[in-house]
Formats: structure tokens, C-alpha cells, sequence
């Protein structure tokens, strides 16, 4: 009896143990996990911040309250006499990567010269204060999801010729000049 007594002592005080280290680990990786948690929020916090000073530090290209057709109209006739083709990067103020690739374009001397040598150059405004979606719908089919910016090639007679996503430009945090020359190169007017 005293074995049995014994035994079963021995068996309820490592049963009493296992239980107080369960619950010890269930409580440090229920700490982890909430540090975890808390580390992640900090991290998205401090990029949204850092995307936010960086925005406020670019000049902001669209207009929503611009009558981008009639704009447009008045682009088409200036290509016609200047032999130009339009380029219409689509996007918004709202978007860091449209900020950036504009920022690039224009502090870039080699695809400064270029675009302004083959292009008259457009921003269409897309955001919650003007869609733009009648002359969204004359390039694009406005049903697909779109990612921004993207640009929207016409000639001089205002046609469209291509239409091109801007993630096949980008390296890292920007732009990649040689795809990004290429690209202009591309599409510009032929002689």
C-alpha cells in the first residue's frame, strides 16, 4: 500500500510539474507571439511613415479637377504640329510609385532629354475625387484591374498604340534606367 501510495504521489507531482511548465511555455510563446505582433505593427508603421515623408517631399503632377479630355485634345494638336507622341502616365498623387517614376523622369537628364525630344508628356489623374472613367474607357478596358502607374502611348493623331505596365520598369525602390530608356526608345515616333 505504501508502494501504491508512493507511486501515485510520485505520479500526481510530476502531473502537477508537466502542467505548471505547459503552462509557463504557453505563456512565454503567447508573450513572443504578442511581440511579435507588436514588432510587425511597429515595422508597418515606420514604412508607412517613411512613404509618407517621402511622398511629401514630390511634387504632385495630377490634377483631379483637370478636364483631362479636353487637355488631352489640346496635346493631340500641339503632336500633330511638333511631331510628337503623347505619353499619359495613368495614376494619382495618392500613388508612391507614380510620384517616383515622375520624380525619376525628371531628374534624370538622359530620360529628361528623350521624352522631351519624342513626347509631350500627360498625368492622368485617377482617385477617388476624379476616375477619369470616359477617358479611361477610350484606351482601356476599365473592368480589368489596373496597377499604377501605368502608361498609355498615342501617337500624334491621338491613336493609341500601346499600353504599358510600369512594374517591368521597376529595380528596387525605383526605376531601372536601361529598361526605362528602352522603353521610351521604343515607342517613340518614328522618322
Amino acid at each position: 500500500m505504501k508502494k501504491m501510495s508512493l507511486v501515485a504521489l510520485l505520479t500526481l507531482s510530476t502531473l502537477a510539474w508537466a502542467q505548471k511548465i505547459s503552462k509557463s511555455i504557453d505563456a512565454k510563446n503567447s508573450s513572443d507571439k504578442a511581440l511579435l505582433v507588436k514588432s510587425d505593427a511597429a515595422e508597418l508603421e515606420a514604412k508607412k511613415k517613411a512613404v509618407a515623408e517621402e511622398k511629401a517631399k514630390m511634387p504632385k503632377p495630377y490634377d483631379a479637377k483637370a478636364d483631362a479630355q479636353a487637355d488631352i485634345n489640346k496635346l493631340i494638336a500641339q503632336a500633330k504640329k511638333e511631331g510628337k507622341n503623347i505619353i499619359i502616365q495613368a495614376g494619382g498623387n495618392w500613388c508612391i510609385w507614380c510620384l517616383r517614376f515622375n520624380q525619376y523622369v525628371q531628374t534624370t537628364p538622359e530620360l529628361k532629354k528623350i521624352v522631351d525630344e519624342n513626347y509631350l508628356y500627360y498625368h492622368l489623374n485617377y482617385s477617388p475625387d476624379n476616375k477619369n472613367e470616359k477617358v479611361f474607357a477610350k484606351y482601356i478596358n476599365i473592368n480589368e484591374q489596373q496597377f499604377y502607374p501605368f502608361f498609355i502611348i498615342l501617337d500624334k493623331n491621338g491613336n493609341k498604340i500601346h499600353v504599358q505596365q510600369s512594374d517591368v520598369l521597376e529595380q528596387d525602390k525605383g526605376y531601372s534606367l536601361e529598361k526605362t530608356k528602352a522603353f521610351f526608345n521604343q515607342w517613340a515616333p518614328k522618322s
